[in-house]
């Protein structure tokens, strides 16, 4: 499990009983999990890859 991350909730969270998608950066990655269930291994991209898909996300 990725400890010592600071995770940030989506602010969509409110409407889904605040349980989403929470994303924690560090310089060599961001890391993404499902915060209805912390047993699942985060997923870690590279920052670029991330900013590619907010991109995509945004249209």
């Amino acid at each position: 499990m990725n400890t010592g991350l600071n995770w940030i909730k989506s602010s969509y969270s409110g409407d889904n009983s605040g349980n989403c998608v929470e994303v924690a950066t560090c310089p060599d990655a961001v890391h993404v999990r499902d915060s209805k269930d912390l047993a699942v291994p985060a997923l870690a991209v590279s920052p670029a890859a991330w900013a590619d898909f907010l991109s995509f996300a945004a249209q």
